[in-house]
């Protein structure tokens, strides 16, 4: 039973009535955990509920669309599809899509006028759900897991002024305008979650009522935050939230991995490393392209930890080798313990990420094998790039032929294990397999081509290890390659390059030098390159919102995620 609320501030009292309706609390894939007030879930940062939106077509193909009365509390005197509200927590309302649809049916009455017995014929095509967040002003916000449905009928309408100020028949060329703001629409606000039906159900299907009503997207599109415009508000949020779903389980994982480590000391030093946050990436990775290619299981969370376990393995022994004081703002391993405990907890961490796979009643038997290749060959490709990396700083010239191969065992063949291990794992075919490891490895290459770039450009804090160390190290990235096969007179870089030590006006004036020469940029355009390539392979998948966030994490590539 709904509580009783009073009127809202200078808000209508029937429209304050409504806020005390008891809406349904649901998780990020939609499972009902609970229920709490219209207000609740619409006031301050508010809290995800499950909505609908109905879009009706007449037989001409016209869609009816409405402007929400300025009387409403939230989003008041905006347009948007024929009919969108909440499912209630009440018997007819809380059970799946049939409780959608019922929720449906009570409100075209209520706000349209049309009258449940019509309704109780029609078809409501359920062709998706989208997860988003848009924030109205400081006090209100919608939060919604949108159930999105389609209906064809040459229905009329009585609309009720409390709750919409008008309505329109539309044709798709119209919606364009009114999307666009042309001509009529100058002026007008659109709904955001219309916005966002549109361009994630509509457009796809060619605007094509029939084709829309045909359609069935069984996953939730999560478009995250957005604003008035249906933008997002955080670029790359939709690929941060999915990590974030994925990482609680994988950490789990890692953490009751590690603890088969009963030796205190050799503990903290393999445990260390993961005190410094991250987004699991690499391990979460796996899971990812399971999901895109359709065969994700709970196997592939324990496949990610033991990735991330081996990843921080050589990242604990490439530190002791370049020295390098401090990872992800933590003290190293070997400068938080000594040089022999540190290669100790990376020996331990190699062996314990192969045994858990073995462990694991999530891989089956015939899928094991090929894993545990896969991923031996990737430690086995590492310690080849590292031992190339190491040999670069003694070798008089290096190529970028010569680099870019010692990139792809280094950092590269990490990616490109991932990719192709979740593939295995999610039981695909062998060309699809092979796919997703060109695009594992091209994801790893402009990864790593971007962060020479952040190492050259970045800061200490925001690095998580010292600025413009591999210039001080004398590593032979493709910026100094570019720069020392150049013909620019590089006085700075020259002097800094390799000194082991500098103070921060020389590096200053030795980044400006590579920025001058065209060494910066020049790394920039190969990291454009591999970036290219990585889309051309996610471009062989049938689409699904799955494959959109590995678009994104291609994308988040240039901005670094580490």
């Amino acid at each position: 039973m709904a509580p009783e609320i009073g009127k809202i501030g200078e808000h209508d009292e029937i429209q304050s009535e409504m806020m005390g309706e008891m809406c349904l609390v649901v998780d990020i894939d939609d499972n009902v955990i609970g229920a709490e007030s219209k207000l609740s879930c619409h006031k301050d940062d508010g809290i995800r509920h499950r909505a609908f939106s109905v879009l009706i077509f007449d037989s001409q193909g016209r869609l009816l669309v409405q402007k929400r009365s300025t009387q409403k509390i939230t989003f008041p005197g905006v347009w948007a599809n024929s009919c969108c509200s909440h499912p209630l927590d009440i018997e007819s309302e809380n059970t799946g899509n049939d409780g959608v649809k019922n929720a449906a049916r009570r409100k075209l009455d209520q706000e349209l006028g049309i009258p449940m017995g019509i309704s109780e014929d029609w078809a409501f095509h359920h062709i998706g759900r989208m997860e988003y967040s848009c924030r109205w002003n400081e006090d209100w916000i919608e939060r919604e897991v949108d159930h999105i449905m389609v209906v064809n009928s040459d229905t009329e309408v009585e609309h009720n002024e409390n709750e919409i100020s008008e309505v329109r028949w539309v044709d798709s060329d119209e919606i364009s305008r009114m999307m666009s703001g042309e001509g009529d629409w100058s002026g007008e606000v659109i709904a955001p979650w219309f916005r966002l039906i549109w361009q994630k159900f509509a457009i796809p299907h060619e605007c094509a009522p029939l084709k829309m009503a045909s359609s069935i997207n069984e996953d939730i599109i999560y478009c995250g935050e957005v604003n008035m415009d249906g933008d997002s508000v955080n670029p790359g949020q939709t690929l941060l939230d999915a990590l974030a779903n994925h990482r609680e389980r994988v950490e789990g994982e890692i953490m009751e991995s590690l603890g088969k480590m009963e030796q205190k000391n050799l503990h903290g030093a393999m445990t260390h490393l993961f005190k410094g946050g991250g987004k699991r990436l690499r391990a979460i990775l796996p899971r990812l392209v399971g999901e895109a290619v359709g065969g994700e299981n709970e196997g592939h969370y324990t496949l990610g930890a033991s990735i991330e376990i081996i990843h921080n393995f050589t990242l604990i022994h490439d530190d002791i080798i370049d020295q390098d004081p401090i990872r992800r703002g933590l003290d190293a391993v070997h400068v938080e313990y000594d040089d022999a405990t540190a290669i100790n907890a990376g020996d331990a961490m190699l062996a314990v990420g192969f045994e858990i796979l073995a462990e694991s009643d999530d891989i089956p038997d015939n899928r094991l094998g090929h894993l545990i290749t896969s991923i031996g060959e990737m430690v086995r490709k590492v310690a080849e790039g590292q031992q190339e990396d190491i040999e670069f700083e003694t070798r008089e010239e290096v190529s970028e032929q010569d680099y870019i191969e010692m990139i792809a065992g280094k950092t590269s063949a990490m990616f490109e294990t991932c990719a192709r291990t979740g593939a295995i794992l999610a039981d695909a075919d062998r060309e699809t397999i092979e796919n997703m490891a060109e695009w594992g490895l091209n994801l790893g290459l402009c990864f790593q081509l971007m962060d020479d770039l952040i190492d050259v450009t970045g800061d200490t804090e925001t690095l998580g290890k010292p600025a413009g160390s591999d210039i001080v190290q004398g590593k032979m990235t493709l910026i100094a390659i570019h720069a020392k096969q150049s013909d620019e007179d590089l006085p700075n870089f020259d002097i800094v390059f390799g000194s082991g030590d500098c103070d921060a006006e020389s590096l200053a004036k030795a980044v400006s030098e590579l920025e001058n020469s065209g060494s910066i940029e020049y790394a920039r355009s190969r990291a454009m390159h591999h970036h290219s390539v990585a889309h051309e392979c996610l471009g062989r998948l049938p689409k699904s919102p799955a494959v959109e966030i590995l678009k994104e994490l291609t994308d988040f590539q240039l901005i670094r995620i580490s």
